[in-house]
């Protein structure tokens, strides 16, 4: 007899934004897998990879937010790290070997000299155990095998860097508001290197990522029990989903009528004229009656639709 096929579990279609404290001990992907046997989506992904050594915000995107994720990993993020001096690793936090090692021990006012070095649009070489491509391969691979691996420096915006507190001698604490492709654990090998000593991670916290912060999130536990206590996976979901929109708060709002609506869900181009009419250029997001309708770029006067989303509207009816 042939074996019975297990009945697949049905897939819900999901639309929003959620915001996961993602614990230490879990990569992102982890987390993700969790948050799937938890609400059984369609179509889910994240926002900025978190390491597993970190906590904090992770941006959740499911069903249309999807479409969205490149604004918000585009956007600024905020961290709180700890560096202990006196010893670099080969990853430049608690995850890898001893590679250095120093007595010297900065004083709080020598940390704050040098902030301004580390501030603005600076140049940074990232960890050789990152995720970044040499050859096809990722470096962290790489070096795992033993190779020898050379990245070479790269700009980043580091927006803010500052100093919050110094427990002890061996320990500062920092908060950091950068741009994309900004590595702490790099920052924290340098920083130590121009203060003529060590450094590396020890503690690390993402407190914001685009328009999604610490009063956004919400941790694994908090969802399990609220799939507990719902009806459905999907009840749970909408009850902490933020909408899609959440993540083009950078962008201007266009609000146009119904006819238009249909002709941009078409993948067509509308005309504004009077003052309803767009005066900015570039990229603007288009609803109708509150509804989410396309992402468009704005020029001369008319709507050109780049992405479109299908949330609320007459098809799915």
């Amino acid at each position: 007899m042939k074996r019975q096929q297990q009945k697949k579990r049905p897939k819900f279609d999901i639309d929003g934004w959620l915001v996961l404290d993602k614990p230490i001990g879990l990569t992102s992907n982890d987390a993700l897998s969790r948050l799937k046997r938890l609400f059984h989506p369609k179509k889910v992904g994240h926002a900025g990879t978190l390491d597993p050594a970190a906590s904090g915000c992770l941006p959740i995107a499911f069903g249309e937010a999807t479409k969205t994720v490149p604004y918000v990993m585009d956007g600024r993020k905020v961290y709180r790290f700890a560096v202990r001096w006196g010893e670099e690793t080969d990853t430049d936090d608690t995850e890898g070997t001893v590679i250095g090692t120093s007595d010297v021990r900065p004083a709080e006012d020598e940390i704050r000299e040098i902030l301004p070095e580390f501030t603005g649009t600076i140049e940074q070489i990232p960890p050789k155990f990152s995720a970044i491509k040499i050859g096809g391969e990722r470096a962290y691979d790489l070096a795992r095998e033993g190779a020898e691996v050379e990245l070479q420096p790269r700009e980043i915006d580091v927006h803010r860097l500052d100093l919050v507190e110094t427990p002890d001698a061996d320990t500062a604490v920092f908060e950091t508001e950068c741009g994309k492709g900004t590595y702490v654990r790099a920052l924290a090998r340098d920083m130590g290197r121009r203060l003529g000593t060590c450094g590396h991670v020890v503690e690390l916290r993402r407190l914001l990522v685009g328009p999604f912060g610490e009063e956004d999130m919400v941790t694994l536990e908090e969802l399990g029990q609220a799939v507990e206590e719902a009806e459905t996976p999907v009840a749970a979901a909408m009850e902490e989903l933020m909408p899609v929109e959440t993540a083009l708060e950078a962008l201007t709002e266009v609000a146009v009528n119904r006819n238009d609506e249909a002709r941009l869900r078409r993948g067509q181009g509308i005309l504004m004229r009077g003052r309803d009419a767009p005066v900015l250029g570039g990229e603007v997001f288009v609803t109708c009656q509150g509804r989410l309708v396309a992402i468009c770029t704005a020029e001369r006067g008319e709507l050109k639709p780049r992405r479109v989303f299908m949330i609320g509207s007459e098809s799915q009816a």
